[in-house]
């Protein structure tokens, strides 16, 4: 059974590729976070990162965090650094990636996995990024929007539930303005609360709108573990 190591933001793609990688009868080892002190990082998300913890409880993986200040290039150093240290500590063979578009982020994941002699799996990259966000509702995974920074997308999204109609109003935005539908262009960011694999969903017990006039985030203030269905 090949080691892996899932590079992990909470957001819907990173904690699908993990699920892929599970399917597919890999041994997850741990989930990586870097959380990076700039909230404009090229490679990283930085909203919400404190609540990975329950993901990765009811997920059952480890999880190891990493702090980078994300600056641009620099953070790709922070994070050869961090996989040089999972590789010799736990014995990992290959990294997961939830890139689905960047080709500046993966051509760097590439890189730095190249330089510490491990492989680099990408499985949601190249897929129809419609298709793909209308796969995580068929499998049930429950996710929301906490961040969003595009033309079209108001403060309404924010918190909000990915649901049918936003998949179609994100088909619609990518047709009328080049939205990229999956937010790998930055124009989004999402938190899972439930998921395949997942022991317990996460339940946001309070939240709060962070509006800018023209973007804004959704901070997680509580967030718990609950039972199927609680």
């Amino acid at each position: 059974m090949v080691r892996v190591a899932t590079l992990f933001t909470g957001g819907k793609d990173s904690t699908y590729a993990t699920i892929w990688a599970l399917r597919e009868g890999y041994e997850v080892v741990c989930l990586i976070t870097l959380i990076p002190s700039n909230p404009f990082s090229y490679m990283f998300h930085s909203i919400n990162l404190r609540w990975t913890e329950l993901q990765a409880k009811a997920l059952g993986i480890k999880q190891l965090i990493f702090y980078t200040k994300g600056v641009k290039e620099e953070e790709v150093i922070d994070l050869r650094e961090a996989l040089r240290e999972v590789k010799e500590v736990y014995g990992v063979e290959a990294i997961v990636s939830g890139a689905i578009a960047s080709r500046y982020q993966k051509s760097r994941i590439e890189r730095v996995c190249r330089e510490n002699g491990l492989k680099c799996l990408t499985p949601l990259w190249g897929l129809n990024q419609v298709g793909l966000l209308k796969r995580y509702l068929e499998e049930g995974m429950e996710v929301i929007f906490t961040g969003v920074f595009a033309l079209g997308l108001d403060e309404s999204w924010l918190g909000a539930k990915l649901d049918e109609v936003k998949v179609k109003r994100l088909e619609d935005l990518w047709r009328k303005y080049g939205l990229n539908p999956s937010g790998e262009g930055g124009e989004y960011e999402t938190f899972v609360l439930k998921a395949p694999y997942f022991k317990y969903w996460i339940k946001v017990v309070d939240g709060e709108r962070e509006w800018m006039g023209d973007w804004g985030i959704y901070v997680i203030k509580k967030a718990i573990l609950v039972k199927e269905g609680g």
